[in-house]
């Protein structure tokens, strides 16, 4: 499992990073305090505080497929 810092402060942000993780068959859980929404849901995200960094939870074993979906998640990073 991988743990980065992304940020989703707008609408536009939030529909864009749920259909690029969506491509991806593994877990991803956004934790915003003692909240853990699936990544992939939506409405999930729109219940977090999105004014700030929250953490993604990547759960992918193959290293290759991480530095993948980092790649693809680094407009969202903020590190």
């Amino acid at each position: 499992m991988k743990t980065v810092k992304i940020s989703l402060n707008s609408i536009d942000k939030v529909k864009s990073f749920v259909n690029e993780i969506t491509k991806f068959d593994y877990d991803f859980d956004l934790v915003s305090g003692r909240y853990v929404i699936d990544a992939k849901s939506i409405m999930g995200i729109f219940s977090l505080d999105l004014s700030k960094p929250i953490d993604l939870n990547i759960h992918a074993d193959n290293a290759a497929d991480v530095d993948t979906i980092l790649k693809v998640l680094t407009p969202y990073i903020c590190e």
